[in-house]
């Protein structure tokens, strides 16, 4: 297990967050924190509010009340596109593709800030995009390998497997880069041969590139064996937070999570 947690601020800090649709609140006065260089799971019963929290935090939906620090500045406020140009992205549930585009393409439209989308530059200083094309198929042919895919580039997206389209997804993620990754259930519908794998590479991505990562996921083994840092919700609230042994003797936990 990776712990690379210091004594400074937390990379991202959530106080209070609320979140009612109708007359059902989602999310009732949540907490959390990531530690910088982390790797922390968010676990909870079907129901309990996870993939809404993630929502919240990457401002895909915004919240009835509370606060969420990021590297220092808010951002609650912010548009889920500058979220991420801050640095904070994530996956989902169901990966996302665009399957009639090729593997590789895929990976290069992930890419933030291009000269090329700037039509003065492309007219003017069509050298400067030309050469900067150059270095994003690069950085996305050297991610592609390090996720598995350098062999898919030039496939089309749409005929990737499940567990291939999660590797893809993490792949998009770090084109952009990331200071933190909310993955959610990157083992979810994933052949169980591939899990070990993704399992690897988070691992090392922490270790070596220094990432952060949150991550939702229902298999405790990829919990238990990845994260520094556990927190538990149950019906939108906080139930326990702790090391991995702490929250898997947990009476509370055992109760409304694992029904025993």
């Amino acid at each position: 297990m990776v712990n690379n947690q210091s004594t400074q601020l937390p990379l991202l800090a959530a106080t209070g967050l609320c979140k009612s649709f109708g007359g059902i609140q989602a999310v009732k006065e949540a907490n959390i924190e990531v530690a910088q260089g982390s790797i922390t799971g968010l676990i909870g019963p079907n129901g309990a509010g996870k993939t809404t929290l993630f929502n919240l935090l990457s401002n895909f939906i915004r919240p009835d009340k509370g606060r969420i620090i990021f590297d220092g500045e808010p951002i609650h406020q912010l548009q889920p596109h500058q979220i991420a140009q801050q640095g904070l992205v994530r996956t989902f549930q169901v990966a996302r593709a665009l399957s009639r585009l090729s593997v590789l393409e895929n990976m290069l439209l992930a890419a933030q800030k291009q000269t090329g989308e700037n039509f003065w530059q492309v007219q003017f200083q069509p050298h400067i995009v030309a050469k900067e094309e150059k270095q994003l198929k690069e950085r996305a042919m050297f991610l592609l390998e390090s996720v598995g895919l350098a062999k898919k580039a030039h496939d089309y997206a749409g005929g990737l497997s499940g567990g291939q389209r999660k590797l893809l997804e993490m792949g998009r993620a770090l084109m952009t880069n990331p200071k933190l990754i909310l993955l959610d259930e990157p083992a979810a519908g994933v052949n169980p041969r591939l899990i070990d794998d993704i399992c690897d590479r988070i691992v090392t991505w922490n270790r070596d590139e220094g990432l952060t990562f949150l991550i939702i996921e229902h298999n405790m083994d990829v919990i238990m064996s990845l994260c520094d840092r556990v927190w538990v919700l149950a019906e939108g609230q906080n139930l326990a937070v702790g090391r991995p042994a702490e929250i898997q003797t947990n009476p509370q936990v055992l109760e409304a999570y694992l029904g025993q």
